[in-house]
């Protein structure tokens, strides 16, 4: 048997950005594996997420309290699935699989009550960072708990081509919705909605103003909207809403290296006649929802009735390429690291 090693490569966040992050703000360096001690998993990672929610607990502003700000010197983290190479957890032996929450490293010592056993078997390992990990129930929850999806609704998502929207959008048409509608940054993006992942209509959104497109897209109005973008994306879906919609704000990608506190949407008040309901969320609120997610999906993952795309940067050394990458709508589907 091998000796475990004693170090491992890890990212760390060097300095805090200021608007868009640049490579100089993090560094790959060597750094100590912690002794294994009782009830804890040495773990092999072989894929980490990278995600645009991470920019925020880069700084330390208020605003992402549900996490708290990375530390400067400090590794990084994030989901990673990787195969256990020690073990002194009951339960546990090296050849199993795990999630846990301590990516941006090449190997990880995590506490085997943070780690969940999953199945390369069932699925592939990938899948338990996307279409059946956060990225799925966050899809999920938007849907059908934070906006109250209906058989019938006009769903609009942003950022469908995304790791989130483009599960949102899927969940929907699988659920009864009249007509479901996405954006995009790209021709080709747009051409992968409605030819691929069954969107009734998208546009991309650096050809012509938001609220127009929406609008040809959407000739009677949208019931439901799951905003992952923010900005001019919200404010075109409140004037798209009909009375009474629902919007589950999941993410403001358009804003998270924003300097100044950018204007609210300038027509919210319309949000008052037509009577709509705006709600934040965090997918760890939901974690509730895990057991019937994960029945209600499986087979649909299964049976192929809902696909999920990834985008995979090699190596350690690409993560903060694939992480800045995000941010210019360089992937399709969920990023990942592959180790």
């Amino acid at each position: 048997m091998l000796e475990p090693p004693a170090t491992t490569r890890a990212w760390h966040l060097v300095a805090r950005p200021v608007g868009e992050p640049s490579p100089q703000d993090f560094a790959l360096r060597e750094t100590p594996l912690a002794p294994l001690g009782d009830g804890r998993l040495l773990v092999r990672n072989a894929y980490f997420s990278v995600d645009p929610y991470m920019r925020g607990r880069m700084g330390d502003t208020p605003g992402y309290a549900y996490f708290p700000p990375y530390a400067l010197d400090e590794p990084l983290a994030g989901h990673a699935v990787g195969e256990v190479v020690a073990s002194t957890a009951e339960g546990f032996t090296p050849g199993d699989h795990v999630l846990h929450f301590a990516g941006w490293r090449e190997h990880a010592v995590v506490p085997a009550a943070e780690a969940t056993r999953v199945d390369p078997e069932a699925a592939p390992l990938t899948a338990y960072l996307s279409v059946l990990g956060m990225t799925g129930l966050s899809a999920y929850a938007a849907l059908f708990h934070v906006a109250s999806f209906r058989k019938g609704d006009t769903v609009f998502v942003s950022g469908a081509a995304g790791a989130v929207g483009s599960q949102a959008g899927q969940m929907a048409r699988l659920k009864g919705a009249t007509r479901v509608i996405g954006s995009a940054g790209s021709d080709e993006k747009v051409r992968l909605l409605v030819e691929e992942l069954g969107f009734d209509a998208a546009f991309n959104y650096r050809t012509a103003p938001v609220a127009e497109q929406l609008a040809q897209a959407a000739p009677d109005g949208i019931d439901l909207y799951v905003d992952t973008v923010g900005g001019d994306h919200l404010e075109a879906a409140i004037h798209a809403m009909n009375e009474h919609g629902r919007i589950a704000l999941c993410g403001a990608i358009a804003q998270y290296n924003d300097v100044e506190a950018p204007p609210g949407p300038r027509n919210l008040a319309q949000a008052i006649g037509k009577r709509l309901t705006l709600r934040g969320m965090i997918v760890t609120d939901f974690q509730d929802l895990l057991p019937r997610f994960t029945e209600e999906v499986t087979p649909w993952v299964r049976s192929g009735e809902l696909t999920w795309r990834e985008t995979h940067a090699d190596g350690i050394d690409s993560a903060v390429r694939a992480f800045l990458g995000l941010f210019r709508g360089d992937n399709v589907g969920k990023t990942l690291v592959r180790l």
